[in-house]
């Protein structure tokens, strides 16, 4: 009796430690609205969960298995057209099928078109499959504007989820405010993460990962390579569709637009900048980037521009993303090293922030000469009037600029020169 007692209060803070980061988002989730209550603010928070959705299903190709796409896409909107024609027919009385089960209808939309459509790309990996697959992203996005009746044409297809919901709800919510639907979504959202996480430690899961990094050692030991990377196509098209379906269900329209190459383009950026390499990496990449296309996109008409560059940015200089960048500091923050980077960093900080002012004034007096109707009227540029149309406002930005640009190469040099020490340190205790 004294063991057991024991080992119940020893079972409770083992189960406690292992889930811990799962138990703290789920807070974390529950507790943001009480947070931030504005409905703009839920609004966003229920489109980033919707994207943390479509990016891990993204990464279940690139990150998993190693499938670069051009039009996964393609499965988000299908997703999202399956759900809306399921709550127009519920609204029409044709059917009865309760709104929260509705994007298990975008699911297997995707899943169903996953198969199809995966069938022919994964006959073929590496470029081929990136070209097969940007070729079914055009020929379905072309489709949409000639079978209208399921696209909706150039306007699309609406729906009222509130409708839907008065006639079969499980819970009873009429879905109308925006917390009802944050609600659905986070639901939604842990559910597919936790599912795409036990998806990565099956051997399904850790086939793909080896048909990734050799298929041919993997066909040695008896699997077909091919059938590998069908089967996590197709359950990434579920995933996608599943997104699709929150994302119907939120927004209550969709156009040809929700499938074409920006929304394609849109989820790789997420992916990539979060990180390929880790699992939380898409999730830091698909909030990080909602975010800044929400706040942005208010502030500047060349945030395309800045996602951009970002990108451009972390190909060359970070290949693992964020999340890369994350669990390079994870071995110095442990061993207590993290210190000796510190004091380079914060110099680095001035001369980033030089280049970065000088950068966007460059671009920010560029987009307002192509734009403005009178480019001669002042601007508003870090809280200062500046005209652009002034010969001395550019070379103050391109002195700025060039000056961050020699500042940074002088302030980087010490942050190498400290990270070499610390991994010399590393090495001497034979951690690295």
């Amino acid at each position: 009796m004294q063991q057991t007692a024991k080992s119940q209060p020893g079972a409770a803070v083992g189960f406690l430690r292992r889930y811990s980061l799962w138990i703290a988002a789920a807070v974390v989730v529950l507790v943001l609205p009480y947070i931030f209550t504005s409905g703009s603010s839920i609004s966003m928070m229920s489109q980033m969960g919707v994207m943390v959705v479509f990016a891990l299903s993204y990464n279940m190709l690139l990150g998993q298995g190693g499938m670069l796409s051009f039009g996964h896409a393609v499965y988000f909107g299908l997703g999202g057209f399956f759900t809306l024609h399921a709550i127009n027919g519920v609204n029409n009385g044709a059917w009865s099928f309760p709104l929260e089960l509705m994007p298990l209808v975008g699911g297997l939309g995707g899943l169903a078109f996953g198969i199809i459509f995966g069938w022919i790309s994964t006959k073929r990996a590496g470029v081929t499959f990136a070209l097969i697959s940007l070729g079914i992203g055009e020929l379905v996005a072309a489709s949409a504007q000639m079978f209208t009746d399921f696209f909706g044409g150039e306007g699309g297809i609406s729906t009222n989820r509130v409708t839907a919901a008065n006639e079969a709800s499980i819970f009873g919510f009429n879905y109308g405010p925006q917390i009802d639907i944050y609600y659905l979504v986070v639901v939604w959202a842990f559910l597919a993460t936790i599912l795409i996480y036990l998806l990565t430690k099956t051997p399904l899961g850790r086939m793909a990962n080896a048909v990734r990094d050799n298929p041919e050692r993997a066909q040695f030991v008896g699997y077909n390579p091919r059938m590998v990377r069908f089967a996590q196509f197709s359950l990434s098209g579920f995933f996608a569709g599943l997104a699709g379906g929150l994302f119907a269900i939120m927004f209550e329209i969709l156009t040809a637009e929700n499938l074409g190459a920006i929304q394609s383009g849109s989820v790789l950026l997420m992916t990539y900048i979060g990180g390929i390499g880790i699992f939380f990496g898409p999730i830091i990449g698909a909030i990080l980037i909602t975010w800044l296309q929400t706040s942005l996109s208010a502030f500047s008409e060349a945030w395309v521009l800045y996602f951009g560059l970002m990108f451009v940015f972390m190909v060359m200089y970070a290949p693992f993303g964020i999340s890369g960048i994350i669990m390079q500091h994870y071995l110095p923050y442990k061993t207590g090293l993290l210190k000796r980077l510190l004091p380079a960093y914060g110099i680095a900080v001035i001369p980033t922030l030089i280049l970065l002012v000088g950068a966007v004034s460059i671009v920010e007096m560029g987009y307002h000469i192509s734009t403005s109707y009178l480019p001669s009227r002042p601007m508003d540029l870090f809280w200062v009037s500046v005209v652009a149309t002034n010969a001395w406002s550019w070379i103050i930005a391109g002195a700025i600029f060039v000056a961050g640009v020699f500042a940074c190469r002088w302030s980087y040099r010490k942050v190498g020169r400290a990270w070499d020490d610390v991994n010399e340190t590393l090495v001497e205790r034979g951690l690295a």
